[in-house]
């Protein structure tokens, strides 16, 4: 029986860390920091969430000092009620370590 879509440690990992916020954006870098998630596991998850629905993403404002701008990602509606379904079904299983945060200064 093939495993249901967004189900694999990581995926849920990625979803539990944007259900800390779920409204908020998020940099795909700082979701890699905080998940532990290299950016070739990081990204095609972020692009299936995406084509499913489940995210939305945009560029980030260009910024002083020559850096160029960034996608940011956040769930959508049906991406929160998913995410959050997947989430409380993995609590049951063994869930995927995060990395923890450094303090906000």
């Amino acid at each position: 029986m093939p495993r249901q879509p967004g189900s694999s440690p990581q995926t849920i990992g990625v979803l539990q860390e944007l259900l800390r916020n779920p409204e908020e954006w998020h940099y795909g870098y700082d979701l890699s920091r905080s998940t532990g998630l290299k950016s070739g596991t990081l990204y095609p998850i972020l692009v299936r969430l995406a084509d499913w629905g489940w995210l939305e993403a945009r560029w980030s404002e260009t910024v002083q000092g020559g850096r160029p701008p960034r996608h940011l990602y956040r769930l959508t509606a049906d991406g929160m009620v998913a995410a959050t379904r997947l989430t409380a079904g993995a609590a049951t299983r063994a869930p995927m370590r995060l990395r923890s945060r450094p303090a906000s200064s």
